[in-house]
């Protein structure tokens, strides 16, 4: 048995600011796709009528328009923002890592290495424990590179 058609009521003033975003500038692609499912739907249109035009399935499609009916335009179109991985590193932290970094590297040692930060971060305990993934997010975002970087020692010129 087929589901009934989902009715859903768009209002003029949502329409309208849904063609306006439409017809603007760079947009994200899902964005894009749920406000002309959202379209359609006001049209009328089944939503497995829908997917064959607009890459979403016809779930999806029904998500968008129960979201607008019980939350508004903003919801049915943009996602929540989402939590995230809480930070590893407190700012102290990453600071004195980043120090120790822009330092020379250990004795006998001609540079840094990830492997090699992490672990005279935990033997100089700035940092309980860290793994090397951790450190490499950490370099990359400022860009540093020690591992590419070498302590030349050269011989006296006289």
């Amino acid at each position: 048995m087929a589901r009934p058609a989902l009715r859903i009521e768009v209002t003029p003033k949502d329409q309208k600011e849904l063609r306006k975003l439409l017809s603007g500038g760079v947009q994200p692609v899902r964005v894009v796709l749920r406000a002309l499912a959202l379209l359609q739907l006001a049209q009328g249109v089944s939503a497995p009528r829908i997917s064959t035009i607009v890459a979403l399935t016809p779930q999806a499609i029904r998500k968008v328009g129960h979201r607008y009916q019980q939350e508004g335009l903003e919801r049915a179109l943009y996602e929540r923002e989402r939590p995230g991985a809480a930070t590893l590193l407190e700012d102290r932290q990453r600071q004195r890592i980043i120090a120790m970094v822009c330092s020379d590297p250990p004795e006998g040692r001609a540079r840094w290495t990830v492997r090699l930060v992490a672990e005279e971060a935990v033997k100089r305990r700035l940092v309980p424990r860290v793994g090397r993934e951790t450190i490499r997010v950490l370099l990359l975002h400022h860009d540093l590179k020690p591992w590419r970087e070498k302590n030349v020692v050269r011989g006296r010129t006289e």
